[in-house]
């Protein structure tokens, strides 16, 4: 979406967002604004009336482009291929000449005008959230949430990531998403996997095989839309780039793992059972894989390489039963003495919200 203000009035009208909160004194919440993740500052400042905070959108027009007009009471706007009515006072407006209702009537303070969130959000087709607990309202110009294609890999790669989670342009409640990609096409070397959230490098904190990976946020991430980036090569070098976006919430549901067996360090056959306990209905993966690395080391550790140097590794998805219990039976082929690397996460099928991972280390016996 692309647009650049034109205001042709001298008094300025300022398009705004609102959003429900637990009301507070008024003007006692100190929210801002980002676009695309960077801050805004924006003039005049955030107010909240009625329970919803309204944020003026001067800078993101500006930004964004579309030219505004203001007079008699009538707000005329275009941008984006789209032409918008709002009218002062009046919970009817139009988009594209049709009528769409809004929740909250614009009202003018002083020389600037607000409007409701549901409404911008939808009329022009930004991607808009709240986050509550850290009073930011998040703005991606990312466009609608309908699906869009992946882009296609280097050509020579076959390598295609599937069994997305979130799925590709999902929107979810949590804050902190299980965050999980499948490799179809080929398998992948995982030494070569570069993984980034948002451009940040999350490589190092997720586990990885030939033929996938997890991640589990440590912390809340930001209620936007986010950009997930998989690089690296597959098993015969050839490289592949691929990406896909979801949109986080502000949801406060909290997920556990716990009594996971078997234990650190223990000792388990060719066929052991894993069991443990998480929220009722939560999806719970179980991967186990041959790593190079001494069991004694990498107690607790949340990132790893799995079925390193072409080792065994194995996946296993379970359901956990209405009291939140879970058992699954893992196969795998490795000789004694082996050191494997078993990771367990869990995510709550409501929100998508994650689990602090379990990692174990274990020796084939």
């Amino acid at each position: 979406m692309g647009y650049s203000m034109t205001i042709f009035k001298p008094a300025a009208v300022v398009a705004a967002l609102s959003l429900s909160v637990v009301p507070s004194g008024a003007g006692a919440q100190s929210v801002s604004v980002t676009l695309n993740g960077a801050p805004l500052n924006l003039a005049p400042p955030p107010t909240e009336r009625a329970g919803r905070v309204f944020v003026p959108l001067r800078g993101i027009f500006e930004r964004l482009g579309a030219s505004v007009v203001y007079e008699a009471g009538v707000i005329n706007a275009q941008g984006n291929g789209r032409s918008i009515s709002l009218h002062i006072g009046s919970t009817q407006a139009t988009v594209n000449g049709q009528p769409q209702p809004l929740d909250v009537a614009p009202f003018v303070v002083g020389a600037s005008t607000y409007v409701p969130l549901r409404f911008v959000s939808q009329a022009l087709g930004a991607v808009v959230n709240f986050d509550a607990a850290n009073k930011i309202v998040a703005i991606s110009n990312g466009g609608s949430t309908a699906a869009a294609p992946a882009p296609a890999p280097p050509a020579g790669s076959s390598v295609r990531l599937g069994e997305l989670a979130p799925s590709r342009d999902a929107n979810v409640a949590a804050r902190r998403p299980t965050v999980e990609a499948q490799f179809r096409g080929a398998q992948v070397d995982p030494n070569s996997l570069r993984i980034t959230l948002d451009e940040l490098d999350i490589t190092p904190s997720t586990s990885r095989s030939p033929s996938g990976f997890v991640y589990s946020p440590p912390s809340d991430l930001q209620s936007m839309r986010h950009e997930v980036r998989v690089t690296g090569h597959d098993a015969n070098g050839a490289p592949f780039d691929d990406r896909w976006h979801f949109t986080s919430g502000t949801s406060s549901v909290e997920n556990r793992l716990a009594d996971v067996s078997p234990g650190n360090g223990a000792q388990v056959g060719s066929q052991f059972t894993v069991s443990g306990e998480t929220l009722p209905g939560a999806t719970v993966i179980v991967q186990v894989g041959a790593t190079q690395t001494n069991p004694t080391t990498i107690a607790g550790a949340v990132g790893s390489i799995l079925g390193l140097g072409g080792g065994a590794n194995v996946r296993n998805q379970v359901t956990a039963n209405r009291d939140g219990s879970f058992l699954t039976v893992v196969a795998i082929d490795a000789p004694p003495g082996t050191n494997l690397q078993m990771v367990v996460n869990s995510t709550d099928p409501r929100t998508k919200t994650a689990a602090r991972p379990i990692t174990r280390s274990l020796t084939v016996r």
